[in-house]
């Protein structure tokens, strides 16, 4: 569906370098930090930057041919962008009629009274919450095939999460569709996403299916003792600590069969990102 191959882009202070893959019918995540590169990775996708060197092909093709129908193909959620604040729901409904054919308008306005967004307010004057709904809200209701959502959740409380993500849920009910998302909301992620790429200054640095990420990663705890007589075969990122060490291992059973002394614990996304991008390489 999607996939990019050593895409590069150069700024004086920040390089991108980034290979990935988003298969047809899966989500996939991803992940960093703050300034690591999420973003530009996603306006190198659109064309919004044009990139130094590499490929990135949508569809099976080359996305500088895309036409205009494989474009309206594409659902878009950016951080940093959105509708006229002037404009009213009602007002943009039929923009949005008219850019995309396949645009589902009344469904789109029994959604946006199912979501509490108000018809005839304009959208200056919505939340930040209110403002995300309704951007996924028309990503979703023109029978996009991709979807590319950059901090879709952020400035949602839970119940407008959970609302959101059951969306993209649907959305994902038929085949041949997929999504590339980006969250700072672990939680989001982990119960989301079928696999994972985290980003650290402009490079991929993990590349793991959600499944294993949450079942075979661990963190592991230990005295400087107990570190110097560790098997480190399996280790993927150190830290030093007061008490000792931690460490980030992917294959969590051998250190619980192998070394019962240290103390081993299941890591979440958050802990996982700060392990690879903090953490020191053996």
């Amino acid at each position: 569906m999607l996939k990019l191959e050593h895409v590069a882009k150069h700024y004086k202070e920040f390089d991108l370098e980034c290979t990935m893959e988003v298969p047809p019918g899966c989500v996939t995540g991803l992940i960093g930090k703050n300034g690591a590169g999420k973003s530009t990775t996603f306006k190198a996708i659109l064309g919004l930057i044009r990139c130094d060197s590499g490929s990135i092909h949508v569809f099976g093709k080359p996305a500088a041919q895309l036409s205009a129908a494989d474009k309206q193909q594409i659902g878009v959620v950016l951080s940093d962008s959105g509708f006229g604040g002037y404009l009213t729901i009602q007002d943009l409904v039929p923009v949005l009629c008219s850019l995309y054919p396949s645009f589902r308008r009344e469904d789109f306005l029994k959604k946006c009274r199912g979501l509490s967004l108000p018809l005839t307010k304009k959208i200056k004057e919505f939340s930040t919450g209110m403002k995300q709904k309704l951007h996924v809200l028309a990503a979703v209701s023109h029978d996009s095939r991709l979807l590319i959502l950059d901090e879709p959740t952020n400035g949602l409380d839970v119940v407008a999460r959970d609302e959101l993500l059951g969306l993209l849920r649907d959305y994902m009910q038929e085949e041949e569709r997929s999504i590339l998302i980006s969250s700072h909301i672990s939680g989001d992620l982990e119960g989301f996403c079928d696999d994972l790429y985290m980003i650290d200054n402009g490079k991929i640095i993990l590349h793991e299916d959600t499944d294993v990420l949450l079942s075979d990663y661990a963190i592991l705890k230990m005295t400087e003792e107990q570190f110097g007589s560790l098997d480190k075969a399996y280790i993927l990122r150190l830290r030093k600590e007061p008490y000792g060490y931690s460490c980030l291992t992917n294959q969590k059973q051998f250190y619980l069969e192998n070394h019962p002394e240290i103390t081993v614990e299941r890591g979440n996304i958050d802990e996982l990102i700060l392990m690879m991008a903090k953490g020191q390489t053996l």
